[in-house]
């Protein structure tokens, strides 16, 4: 039986939240789950401070704004998915803040890459993914801002070093995985990091995962590039990671391998911090 009953999408005002919408209507529907999407952006008010020093008549403007942003993103919902597979939240003001805190009742969240194109992804702060990883605990698939729809997750790669963060991320990933096709775990070899492979396969079959094994030798130019390299050779719908990082709060700093996958992912990643 399935762990995965409640799922967290979040959605914005960009047309990439369609993608996100799906995956989680996708995910409800093949594990029984309940999904909820949870409509959360950063106020035109805060958005644009200074905005307010060209007069009062700026406030029902920037009102307005946030109007047709929430009402976009309510058609784009309608238009996406059924209410009886994704239920419909709406929050205002601080979108880390409320998605992290309601990302504390759910099994896994569904994220979105932030576009690297600043001028176009302004709903959200720029480290709204890492940051809400950190604040809540709980796992999250992020698709890349690139993805123009949900795709199956039927082909994982698993980035594999014996951590809280990757044990975590595999363990939410098992509900995923029983239902893959073809499961792959690398390890790249970092010296007194170097993993057991008898202890990951062992305990992906006791939960009836069979898996094929990788040792890779990590390369100077970061493993983050080389897990998104190895993860287009081996043609992966999904890549499942420990989410590395440390810090207080919003001054969180990401590690190497996992900035690099944030930023520059091209297929669907399951993190756990």
């Amino acid at each position: 039986m399935s762990t995965l009953k409640s799922i967290l999408v979040h959605v914005d005002a960009s047309p990439q939240a369609a993608a996100r919408l799906q995956l989680a209507e996708q995910l409800a529907l093949a594990h029984g789950a309940q999904a909820t999407a949870v409509y959360a952006v950063v106020s035109s008010l805060l958005r644009y401070p200074m905005a307010m020093a060209a007069g009062a008549d700026m406030a029902p403007m920037l009102a307005e704004a946030d109007q047709q942003r929430v009402e976009a993103a309510r058609k784009l919902y309608a238009a996406t998915v059924k209410p009886a597979h994704v239920g419909w939240l709406e929050c205002s003001g601080q979108p880390i803040a409320e998605v992290a805190a309601r990302a504390l009742y759910a099994d896994l969240l569904v994220l979105g890459q932030r576009s690297a194109d600043a001028n176009r992804d302004v709903d959200v702060p720029p480290d709204f993914v890492s940051s809400v990883l950190i604040a809540s605990g709980r796992p999250a698939i992020v698709l890349p801002h690139i993805a123009g729809s949900a795709g199956r997750l039927e082909r994982v790669l698993i980035a594999w070093k014996p951590t809280r963060e990757a044990a975590r991320a595999v363990t939410a990933a098992l509900p995923i995985l029983q239902q893959a096709q073809r499961v792959t775990v690398a390890s790249f070899d970092e010296g007194a990091e170097a993993a057991a492979e008898a202890g990951i396969l062992g305990y992906l079959r006791a939960h009836g995962v069979q898996a094929a094994f990788k040792r890779e030798v990590a390369a100077g130019g970061g493993v983050g590039d080389q897990l998104l390299s190895l993860a287009a050779d081996e043609q992966s719908d999904l890549l499942v990671m420990g989410c590395y990082g440390h810090g207080r709060a919003r001054e969180w700093v990401l590690g190497g391998a996992s900035r690099t996958v944030i930023e520059s992912m091209t297929i669907p990643v399951l993190m756990s911090h």
